[in-house]
C-alpha cells in the first residue's frame, strides 16, 4: 500500500479483463487450505497472537499517511460475531490525529503461489483508506519494492463502489504500479455489504477477483521491470487514514470507521 503519487498507470498492455482465462484452478475442489482465520470470539477479545502481530508507529508509512497504529483493542479486536473489526478513530496519540490498527503475519507465516481470500466488508468517507495486501517477506533485508507488494484490493473511501488490485516491483511501483480497478454494478457500494477479495498467484501470473469475478491477469512476462513474486510473501490488513493516495479527512468524514473481517484464508494448488 505504498503509494506517493495519485495517478496510476493502468497499464492495460500489461493485464487482462474479466474475459481471460485464469492462470489457476477456480474451482474449489482443486485447492487446499494451508491457512486461514475466522475471527471466531467473544466480543472485545484480541487476535490470535499465533497467527497476527501489529505494526506500530505514526511516522506516515511512507504515504504520508495520518493515523498511528495501535495495537490496542480499541483499534482492532473481535466483534463476536465471527468478524475482525479495525477501527480508525479521531483522537489525538502520540501525536497524531488519528488512531487505527495495521496487522500482520510476518515472522508468523508467509508463502510463495496459491490463492489468498479475504472476505470484507468496507468503511467508507473521504480520507479513508483500507487494504489487504501481502509484502516480501524479504523486505527487512532488500527493501521496498524490491520485495514486491501485491495489492489484493485497496480502496478510497471517498469511491466506495470501486476497489483497485495492483503490483509493485523495481520498475513498476507507487505511481507507476500495474494496476487495474473494479467497479460495482449500479447503485452498490463496498460498504454496505460484504464481498470476496482474491488473488491466484503461481511462478507465470497472478489473478485478480471480487466475489469470483476475474477482472484482471497479469502475466509476469510482460511486466516493465523486474519479476520479484518468486519467494514468500506475508500479509496485511489496515486501515489508513489520510495519505497521498486518498487525501485528508474532511468535515464529511464520519468517525469511527470499521473495516469488518470475515475470514482471511489461503489455499495451495491441490494438484
Amino acid at each position: 500500500m505504498r503509494k506517493t503519487d495519485l495517478t496510476f498507470a493502468l497499464a492495460l498492455a500489461l493485464t487482462g479483463c474479466s474475459d481471460e482465462t485464469p492462470t489457476l484452478p477456480t474451482d474449489d475442489a482443486n485447492w487446499s487450505l494451508v491457512w486461514e482465520d475466522d475471527f471466531e470470539g467473544e466480543a472485545g477479545g484480541a487476535l490470535d497472537p499465533e497467527r497476527w502481530t501489529f505494526d506500530v508507529g505514526g511516522d506516515g508509512w511512507g504515504n504520508n499517511q495520518l493515523e498511528y497504529n495501535t495495537d490496542r483493542l480499541e483499534n482492532a479486536s473481535l466483534d463476536g460475531d465471527g468478524n475482525l473489526a479495525i477501527v480508525a478513530r479521531e483522537e489525538s496519540y502520540e501525536g497524531n490525529a488519528y488512531t487505527s490498527a495495521r496487522i500482520t503475519t510476518q515472522g508468523l507465516f508467509d508463502r510463495a503461489y496459491g490463492r489468498f481470500d479475504a472476505r470484507i466488508q468496507l468503511p467508507e468517507g473521504q480520507g479513508i483508506w483500507p487494504a489487504f495486501w501481502l509484502l516480501g517477506a524479504d523486505v527487512g533485508t532488500v527493501g521496498w519494492p524490491q520485495c514486491g507488494e501485491i495489492d489484493v484490493m485497496e480502496y478510497r473511501g471517498q469511491e466506495p463502489w470501486m476497489v483497485h488490485g495492483s503490483l509493485h516491483g523495481p520498475g513498476y511501483s507507487a505511481g507507476n504500479a500495474v494496476t487495474e480497478s473494479f467497479v460495482l454494478d449500479g447503485p452498490q457500494s463496498f460498504y454496505e455489504d460484504f464481498h470476496v477479495f482474491r488473488v491466484d498467484w503461481n511462478p507465470s501470473s497472478i489473478s485478480f477477483y471480487v466475489d469470483d469475478a476475474l477482472y484482471q491477469v497479469v502475466q509476469f512476462a510482460n511486466l516493465p521491470g523486474e519479476v520479484v513474486y518468486d519467494h514468500p510473501f506475508f500479509i496485511i490488513l489496515n486501515v489508513a487514514v489520510g495519505g497521498t493516495y486518498v487525501g485528508s479527512p474532511d468535515s464529511s468524514t464520519v468517525f469511527p470507521q470499521s473495516m469488518l473481517v470475515d475470514f482471511v484464508r489461503v489455499y495451495e494448488a491441490a494438484d
